[in-house]
């Protein structure tokens, strides 16, 4: 299997394709991964170096790599933080591209625009650009709880408000929709949801809350996710196999105490989770 991850990269630490790129392969999976951006280390420490690329610095790689023939064999393409809104019409016509070359090929959009508490985060522009471009081109869309309410345009309180959001989100274009992260009015405090459709029979994995606020998580299931359903071709097991890996890996850095996802360290987790949850439908 082949994969092309656009995505931004840090040279310490793991997020973006840091974090996409070798779980993936941990996996048996070829991945093309070309940077949106190239930092030193994620905005989360407050400082770092390096910079951002534009659209056309995409479509050059783009380019090298269909001028090897190779685009034909392309199963997926992946992308995540876009950092300006050329990347992301780069992005969309690189999708058209591969599509052209492989009608079986799809693509998975990780809609980064912000999360619970910190709110929007990205450049001005990008949260209409995913909703209205980036989502609708989309065969898979991985957002959080906040950008699900934020595309589908209402609060996310219950249950029901996700399963009306998610709905909102098909009717947009996606065939896949997977919820990251929940945290509604009628769950444990002691838990974490996550939910995946397929736009008719909707599933749900909780795991355990653990005490960590970390980068990169996402970044990790997002793509763990999109490849477990290229291969299966299931949801309901895309998400559990994803979930679990990614509790396990998140496990294993809060007894750690560290500051970036332990993803090297708890490799074994992405190819046989130490603890497997099953996904329940709802």
């Amino acid at each position: 299997m082949n994969i092309l991850s656009i995505q931004s990269h840090v040279a310490y630490g793991h997020v973006g394709n840091a974090a996409a790129v070798f779980p993936l392969q941990r996996l048996g999976v070829e991945v093309w991964p070309i940077h949106t951006v190239q930092f030193s280390n994620h905005t989360g420490y407050g400082q770092w170096k390096g910079r951002v690329f534009d659209g056309p610095a995409i479509e050059e790689v783009v380019e090298g790599i269909a001028e090897r023939g190779v685009l034909p064999r392309c199963d997926g393409v992946l992308s995540g933080y876009m950092g300006a809104v050329d990347i992301g019409n780069a992005i969309l016509s690189t999708v058209a591209r591969v599509r052209a070359a492989n009608s079986r090929a799809l693509y998975c959009c990780d809609p980064v625009i912000g999360d619970m508490g910190r709110g929007i985060f990205v450049r001005p522009g990008i949260a209409e650009f995913m909703r209205d471009q980036a989502v609708p081109a989309a065969d898979v869309v991985t957002p959080n709880q906040f950008e699900l309410a934020l595309l589908a345009g209402h609060d996310i309180a219950s249950l029901a408000d996700a399963r009306r959001a998610i709905a909102a989100v098909h009717a947009a274009g996606p065939r896949v929709v997977m919820v990251t992260s929940l945290e509604i009015d009628d769950m444990p405090g002691d838990a974490l949801d996550l939910l995946a459709s397929d736009g008719t029979s909707l599933w749900r994995v909780r795991t355990p809350r653990l005490d960590l606020a970390i980068n990169g998580a996402g970044d990790a299931i997002a793509a763990l996710f999109f490849v477990h359903y290229l291969r299966t071709g299931s949801a309901a097991e895309a998400l559990s196999l994803a979930a679990s890996s990614v509790h396990g890996l998140l496990k294993r850095t809060a007894a750690e105490g560290s500051r970036e996802i332990l993803l090297v360290a708890a490799q074994d987790e992405f190819v046989t989770p130490s603890r497997r949850f099953t996904a329940e439908m709802v």
